[in-house]
């Protein structure tokens, strides 16, 4: 609810919005825009809306539809309203437009595009900025043939001040504006109109989005006027650039914000990488969800652009894994597992395996596959670890491992440890020397968790049906 035109504005409730355009996958941009909305909305305990900006109908597409929608879903940027969108609001834009035409803040503009090129390349010719000159403002009569589009009068004089909460004020001259067009000649409304309805019907306060819409503010605040609505606050935040400073491409990591679902990382940890992108809370670089709600203010926002750092998002993915309850991460290594054939839902055994591994593993993906060996009934050894620790003096330490696991009374890991050190000592060797061939057989490779700890996840039974397997190789 806003105060009314004319009064200093006071916001009762902070109502947010992100609109992304589904003419593009979403990616890190529009999740950090996303994520900065929704953090300022649940801090100062508002509101948070949806809207697809979907008018551009050529190039928006379904898929990029799904993209958003899943794309919030999994990171838990739940909306209090929406998702709006704004094909379906059309004739609410042409109600509007009706009545702007009725009230003279817009007009017909019949000039043809033949016209229009040819006072754009005269404007350059003479070193001008290109812009519509209004000559059609004062027309009455229709052309015949010409179907009009229809344009906002924008203020000829004056300037329009933008109090950026990133960027400070920021002054245009009402002289530079030209009259924007609002409905194209086939009656559709532009991208820049449905956006000025838009934030005013859903009574958006603070419109939260990149910088490279700042010089689409003076416009838009220019119409919520004409139309005796009060301007949201802006504060436009700087775009993600790659490590090499360039602007942030697919090879840099603008890719879909599911690819990093795929790719195994936990939503919490992509937030927190975002939000610390141009934003800082003392020298805190971990932050749980309710932190980043309770610490995040868009006034802190910097307005230097930042870099994007895969090996920094890495890291903060593993501390996510390591500090979450397992019980939380169970879903997450679920779908990884999902991906590689295996449907778990042995709930001791998946969270033994997230404790066993969190901090081998730097992601979900890697944890699942170094975890297979686990979930299977059955394994393939690889051939340079076979014949490296499961040679004749490997295989003969390891039947003498298999005897003593076969006695043990419980099957724990501290038992376990018990046991493959007490046989360690007797050989005079290395527990090393026993683990790997052990590890080998049951895992199949040379790397695993702590062999106690791999055992006890693995249990008795397969942990003996695979001794007895390798044993075999005696005799194969």
């Amino acid at each position: 609810m806003r105060a009314p035109e004319g009064k200093c504005p006071i916001y009762m409730t902070v109502v947010t919005r992100f609109a992304p355009s589904p003419t593009g996958l979403l990616h890190v941009g529009g999740v950090r825009t996303a994520l900065f909305s929704w953090l300022y909305a649940r801090r100062m305990k508002g509101k948070f809306v949806l809207r697809v900006e979907d008018t551009d109908r050529e190039r928006s597409t379904d898929e990029a539809v799904r993209v958003i929608l899943e794309g919030m879903q999994w990171l838990g940027l739940d909306a209090d309203e929406g998702p709006y969108y704004q094909t379906r609001r059309f004739d609410r834009y042409r109600e509007v437009i009706a009545g702007m035409l009725a009230a003279g803040t817009a007009y017909h503009c019949y000039c043809t595009k033949q016209e229009l090129d040819a006072l754009r390349e005269g404007q350059l010719a003479r070193k001008e900025k290109p812009r519509y000159t209004g000559l059609c403002r004062s027309r009455t009569e229709p052309r015949p043939g010409v179907p009009p589009v229809v344009r906002f009068r924008n203020p000829t004089d004056g300037a329009v001040v933008v109090e950026d909460l990133v960027h400070g004020p920021v002054s245009f001259q009402n002289a530079e504006l030209d009259d924007l067009i609002i409905a194209r000649s086939d009656g559709t409304p532009t991208y820049n109109f449905c956006v000025v309805v838009d934030d005013m019907d859903m009574g958006i306060t603070h419109v939260i989005r990149g910088d490279d819409h700042l010089n689409n503010a003076p416009r838009q605040m220019n119409m919520l006027r004409a139309l005796g609505s009060t301007p949201p606050v802006y504060a436009h935040v700087p775009m993600i650039l790659g490590p090499d400073g360039a602007k942030l491409s697919k090879r840099h990591g603008a890719v879909s914000v599911l690819q990093y679902e795929e790719e195994g990382f936990l939503p919490d940890a992509l937030l927190n990488y975002l939000v610390r992108l141009g934003w800082s809370h003392g020298d805190q670089e971990v932050f749980t969800r309710d932190e980043m709600i309770a610490a995040f203010d868009i006034h802190d926002v910097n307005k230097a652009a930042s870099a994007f750092n895969n090996e920094k998002l890495l890291w903060l993915n593993q501390q996510h894994m390591m500090r979450a309850p397992p019980a939380r991460v169970v879903p997450y290594l679920q779908a990884q597992l999902r991906r590689i054939g295996i449907d778990s839902n042995d709930q001791t055994l998946l969270e033994g395996v997230i404790l066993a591994q969190r901090e081998r593993a730097k992601t979900l993906k890697e944890m699942a596959q170094s975890s297979r060996f686990l979930f299977v009934d059955s394994i393939e050894v690889d051939p340079q670890a076979a014949a490296k620790h499961l040679n004749p003096e490997g295989l003969g330490r390891l039947g003498q491992v298999r005897e003593r696991l076969a006695a043990l009374s419980e099957w724990t890991a501290p038992a376990i440890n018990a046991a493959l050190n007490e046989l360690a000592t007797q050989l005079a060797v290395g527990l090393g020397k026993i683990a790997q061939p052990l590890r080998v057989a049951v895992a199949g490779v040379a790397v695993s968790p702590p062999i106690d700890v791999t055992l006890g996840l693995l249990g008795r039974e397969r942990t003996l049906l695979r001794l007895d397997s390798a044993l075999a190789r005696k005799t194969a």
